[in-house]
């Protein structure tokens, strides 16, 4: 199991279009992948999930990636959320 704490740059946090970003590459991995939100988590495969945690602009997150490809699952998905998952 790997985690990683990082920050969503993005300037509307994690709304429809980055939240389906997150969801759709973290879909691509075998590995259990959680966000940590406060005292929330939320399953990033869905990205119903991933936009009713309301996570915003500046919040620190926990990615946690857990499985076969939970390496390579911790990179791709941690290199999205900190290049604003398409939206910088």
């Amino acid at each position: 199991m790997l985690s990683k704490k990082l920050t969503v740059i993005n300037p509307s946090g994690l709304h429809l279009r980055p939240a389906g970003v997150l969801s759709q590459t973290a879909m691509k991995f075998k590995s259990d992948i959680v966000v940590e939100y406060g005292e929330k988590r939320i399953v990033a495969k869905s990205v119903l999930n991933v936009m009713a945690a309301g996570i915003k602009s500046g919040a620190e997150i926990t990615l946690i990636c857990d499985g076969e490809d939970e390496e390579a699952a911790m990179k791709t998905i941690s290199e999205a959320i900190e290049s604003g998952l398409g939206e910088m």
